[in-house]
């Protein structure tokens, strides 16, 4: 099996440049937003530009399996504010659709929060119902839940809590995980050691199961264990450490599925992505 290693690349000035951009740092996968993260609402694809991607994609040797959109962060499937949620509803949808004109397979989201205003049980819920809603208007695109760090009253930073919403979701051959390795150390899971990363692999298993591990955002921590900041660092120079990235990329788990950067200095990817794959050897 292999490793796809890549990073959170920029779409700017159209979404083919996202695939140029991964091709330069040496990636054969790659993240990107399809649209204004900022914005709750983006002009439609243009049916040329999807057209260009798909043949780029192909042109340029990347395979559709290993490419990780990424939604709005506006979007909070969660919000107990009705107007918040209907914007995120419709922005969510948009952004699954999407993903399905560019004939990608997967979107990467983070679940959402509760804001204080209604209980951990109700959110998660109301998070699985929105899935079913965005799955049951869009095809061969699965909605792959990032796990976070647990800041504020941002859900999904427990094992339990993302299993939570799997069990909500109707068709489960189309929700997926993904593992942000900053963020499952922020949350409390202290996977350092030899005993600490077997015993949070236990404990995935155990409560979602690796049969629904999708993608995996890649990053060291600026902060120690169960601190619930998220600030990245780059790989091998934060709470991580180089062990653990060693242990990472010798695990056939994490073959097979979209492995990306989001370490805070692009000019060091190329070089992270050679470190990464001298790993294996």
């Amino acid at each position: 099996m292999t490793k796809y290693i890549g990073a959170h690349v920029s779409a700017s000035g159209g979404v083919c440049n996202a695939i140029l951009a991964a091709e330069a740092i040496g990636a054969n996968a790659f993240a990107l937003f399809t649209r204004n993260q900022r914005s709750w609402v983006s002009k439609p694809l243009d049916a040329q530009e999807v057209a260009a991607f798909k043949q780029l994609l192909v042109e340029r040797g990347f395979d559709s399996r290993y490419v990780l959109p990424h939604d709005s962060y506006l979007i909070n499937l969660g919000s107990p504010d009705e107007e918040t949620l209907q914007k995120s509803r419709a922005a969510f949808l948009d952004e699954m659709s999407r993903a399905q004109q560019l004939g990608l397979q997967l979107l990467n989201f983070h679940p959402g929060s509760h804001l204080g205003k209604i209980s951990e049980e109700e959110c998660l819920d109301q998070i699985a119902r929105e899935i079913n809603n965005a799955l049951a208007h869009t095809s061969g695109v699965t909605a792959v839940i990032e796990n976070t760090a647990g800041q504020g009253t941002n859900l999904g930073f427990k094992f339990e809590q993302i299993a939570r919403i799997i069990g909500g979701v109707d068709d489960k051959s189309r929700v997926g995980v993904c593992i942000d390795t900053c963020h499952t150390l922020a949350a409390g899971y202290d996977f350092t050691t030899d005993m600490g990363y077997d015993f949070c692999m236990d404990e995935f298993e155990q409560h979602i199961g690796f049969k629904y591990l999708r993608a995996v955002h890649l990053n060291d921590s600026k902060k120690g264990v169960g601190s619930h900041v998220d600030r990245h660092e780059t790989l091998g120079n934060g709470c991580l450490g180089q062990p653990f990235f060693e242990r990472f990329m010798r695990d056939p788990r994490f073959d097979d599925m979209p492995i990306i950067l989001e370490t805070p200095d692009p000019l060091r990817w190329p070089d992270e992505i050679r470190w990464l794959r001298s790993l294996m050897n």
